[in-house]
């Protein structure tokens, strides 16, 4: 079962329980340091400040999130006020025969006078002003109400909105995962097994690094964010297996910063742009060329990745070079980095480029 208080409510919870108890608590404290120990209660400021706290609970627990909330904001407004009305109405009946001792008011004339007040409390001015001063206080406990409502209600609306981009992130993430492991292990695998018979020390070391990837993948990538010198190193592995299969023909550059500090960026940023170089940009008949780059000055990390265009027989596989990858790694960048990165991509009749730039503050 759900708990009926979580943690989220406690706080809110206890701080008006705390804010009530000062609002109790403070006056009698007054009246005793100044006034001395007259044993005299201030019953009359306690029932109005309770019919305050009704007007604020009526208003934050039910008009507000039923009407107000549901844009009905006509109704809520005419209901806030009809209940102002109804409850000056009843508290000034209570007030008059239930609450005012003509006696008690008597002994707090007595005790002003001791204080050097000759004058008995004057109601008159308060009884004529008593509207006015009812509904101005009203109008501001049901403004603070409703104020508090709806910034609960936008900071709830506001967690929800992070935690739904969250879980966006990481489903996409393990998709792109998923994405990146059938096709390209398949591939590596039947590799490794050509390189057995040809070099066994190569044949090892392939394994090794497609390990160091498995690793990378299960684990290292689980995390919200990893230093940018191991996703670099799980580039150099993809693209080192990746050349196993590549020709002579196929003019390969890379160029990576061989010393990296311990930045943090999300894992698979860039290996998306490189899984598609290699898929598109290599041909086996003509000549064809893949040149990846990838640098960091202060803060800017800035990615280049250009391939030449092997033109298929098969026009969708042209006209969806971005592939699915591309589109989610695009979706990505813009929750990760919404104001802090630029991706440009340009497509020529003979090459394709990626150029990205990213801002890790």
């Amino acid at each position: 079962m759900t708990p009926v208080f979580s943690k989220n409510k406690i706080l809110p919870i206890t701080l008006h329980v705390l804010a009530w108890l000062t609002l109790v608590i403070l006056p009698q404290l007054i009246i005793n340091r100044f006034w001395g120990n007259t044993r005299f209660v201030a019953w009359e400021f306690y029932f109005n400040a309770s019919v305050y706290g009704l007007i604020f609970y009526l208003n934050y627990l039910w008009l507000v999130p039923r009407y107000f909330l549901n844009d009905r904001k006509v109704l809520y407004f005419l209901l806030a006020s009809l209940a102002i009305i109804l409850l000056y109405f009843v508290s000034g009946y209570i007030n008059a025969h239930y609450i005012h001792d003509p006696a008690r008011e008597k002994a707090m004339a007595d005790v002003l006078e001791k204080l050097g007040n000759k004058r008995p409390p004057r109601r008159g001015p308060f009884r004529e002003m008593q509207v006015y001063f009812f509904i101005l206080l009203s109008i501001l406990v049901t403004g603070f109400s409703l104020g508090l409502k709806v910034l609960e209600r936008h900071s709830a609306s506001e967690k929800r909105q992070k935690e739904l981009e969250k879980e966006k992130l990481n489903s996409e993430l393990a998709f792109l995962k998923n994405q990146i492991s059938p096709h390209f292990f398949f591939n590596t695998l039947n590799n490794i097994y050509s390189l057995i018979e040809i070099s066994k020390s190569d044949a090892q070391e392939a394994v090794l690094k497609l390990s160091k990837m498995m690793r990378y993948l299960l684990y290292e990538s689980e995390q919200g964010k990893i230093q940018l010198r191991h996703e670099i190193g799980f580039m150099r592995n993809y693209i080192d297996l990746m050349k196993l299969r590549l020709s002579d023909k196929v003019e390969l550059k890379v160029d990576f910063p061989e010393a990296m500090t311990d930045d943090q960026i999300p894992p698979l940023l860039f290996i998306p742009f490189i899984e598609n170089a290699f898929k598109h940009g290599v041909s086996y008949r003509g000549k064809s060329f893949i040149r990846i780059s990838l640098t960091k000055e202060n803060s800017q990390v800035k990615f280049l990745c250009t391939n030449s265009m092997n033109k298929r027989s098969d026009p969708d596989l042209v006209d969806n070079h971005s592939g699915i990858g591309l589109e989610n790694v695009k979706k990505r960048l813009k929750l990760l980095f919404p104001e802090n990165h630029t991706l440009v991509i340009r497509e020529s009749d003979d090459a394709f480029e990626v150029d990205l730039e990213i801002n890790l503050i």
